[in-house]
């Protein structure tokens, strides 16, 4: 019986590295999108040619009044594609890029990082874990920006904390389970990220390079297989883990 593992915001970006990465490894996917459904078929198009099995569903996971239609939505596709009624890893990632200074940030701004990044990955987690098998996996996606500091993110870099926290709790509270949860904190990745302002610039990647171990910031790809090996039974004994994937910035 294949995996099937559940990845928010996985139409691109990390979550869309991360549902092929999977679907290499012969787990099959759930995915969500919040607005570009062509961009979800063709993930789910290009997991079928993986011959994997992939379903997508419109979520904004910072709709928390949406969840329980989302649950039950959910719980239709295990019976009806694969015949269960759990799936085996949560992979918490849909997120919005919105920077500014700590003294401009307004309080609508505030809210919506935190409806998205924090009460959203909250209450997404616990009214999806009467589907999440026991023996399960959640990976949480954070930001090295909780490690290190840049003009502008003290809003969003303040929830992924939160988010770190919680993990904790979750690894805690869900180990009798058997269910582990790990954060992966990506550093700069060349995505559509807050407009894609690293991703579009020479100069900024030069900058932020430079500042890296490894002397360039990442990529999709550096960052899905990350996922994937915390999610395989090879890490089974791992939980409660912060595991940074910044290719060494500001060591």
């Amino acid at each position: 019986m294949p995996k099937i593992a559940l990845i928010t915001g996985a139409n691109r970006g990390l979550g869309k590295n991360t549902a092929l990465r999977l679907a290499e490894d012969g787990v099959d996917v759930l995915i969500t999108y919040r607005s570009n459904a062509d961009e979800a078929q063709d993930v789910v198009d290009t997991v079928t040619k993986l011959g994997r099995t992939a379903v997508a569903f419109q979520l904004d996971t910072g709709r928390v009044e949406t969840f329980d239609a989302f649950a039950a939505d959910v719980r239709t596709a295990l019976a009806d594609r694969w015949g269960r009624d759990t799936f085996d890893y949560l992979v918490n990632n849909a997120g919005i890029g919105i920077y500014g200074s700590f003294a401009e940030t307004s309080v609508d701004t505030f809210d919506q990082l935190m409806s998205i990044h924090f009460r959203g990955v909250f209450f997404l987690t616990q009214q999806l874990l009467p589907l999440l098998a026991d023996g399960g996996r959640i990976v949480n996606l954070s930001t090295g920006l909780t490690r290190f500091t840049r003009p502008g993110f003290a809003a969003y870099a303040s929830m992924k904390g939160a988010v770190e926290v919680f993990t904790h709790y979750l690894a805690k509270e869900l180990g009798p389970r058997g269910i582990t949860a790990n954060v992966v904190a990506p550093g700069p990745i060349a995505t559509d990220f807050a407009g894609g302002v690293i991703r579009d610039s020479e100069e900024y990647q030069a900058q932020l390079g430079s500042e890296a171990a490894l002397g360039r910031v990442g990529e999709p790809d550096d960052i899905g297989g990350v996922i994937a090996s915390l999610l395989s039974d090879r890490n089974a004994f791992v939980t409660a883990q912060r595991l940074e994937a910044s290719g060494g910035t500001l060591i």
